[in-house]
């Protein structure tokens, strides 16, 4: 059996270059051995399991779906607003819910103060892709990873104002 002690896992965190999204993240399966990389369904395990923490106010990415991966959710302290095609949901301690392939989604911590903390897990299916309907671009892995419209593009080009 492998096992990994979450409060001790190192929290990985990322800020846009305008500061527009930010978040954090323990990495609970790849403490446990999935290597996010490989082809090889062994080492890939069948989920991928973060522990998220978004700081006040913020959104950890942009709007997005994807084409394969499905994502749960369950936050386990503060409260957030997610928005999704039908437009937005407020969610606290305790809530749970999911996104299916094809459903675009976002969430952002609604509070001034206290951090938004959730488990997230996504199966992480190989060559998925994502689209970004906010900036008309689509991510691309097959296995490497592209942004694309016309040519190549950043991660957040077109997601936060000039």
């Amino acid at each position: 059996m492998q096992k990994v002690n979450t409060e001790q896992l190192e929290e990985i965190s990322w800020v846009s270059p305008r500061g527009t999204f930010a978040g954090s993240g323990k990495q609970v399966s790849e403490a446990l051995g999935r290597k996010p990389m490989s082809l090889n369904l062994d080492e890939r395990h069948p989920f991928d399991v973060e522990i998220a923490r978004i700081p006040p106010g913020k959104a950890p990415y942009p709007y997005h779906s994807h084409s394969a991966q499905w994502e749960f959710y369950h936050v386990i302290s503060g409260s957030g607003i997610v928005r999704d095609d039908e437009g937005e949901t407020a969610v606290g301690e305790g809530d749970a819910f999911v996104f299916k392939p094809g459903e675009a989604h976002q969430i952002r911590n609604s509070s001034p103060e206290t951090d938004l903390i959730l488990y997230v897990i996504a199966d992480n299916p190989v060559g998925e892709s994502c689209y970004y309907p906010d900036s008309n671009k689509w991510l691309v892995r097959s296995p490497e990873t592209s942004l694309i419209r016309s040519e190549s593009l950043e991660y957040y080009d077109g997601e936060e104002e000039e």
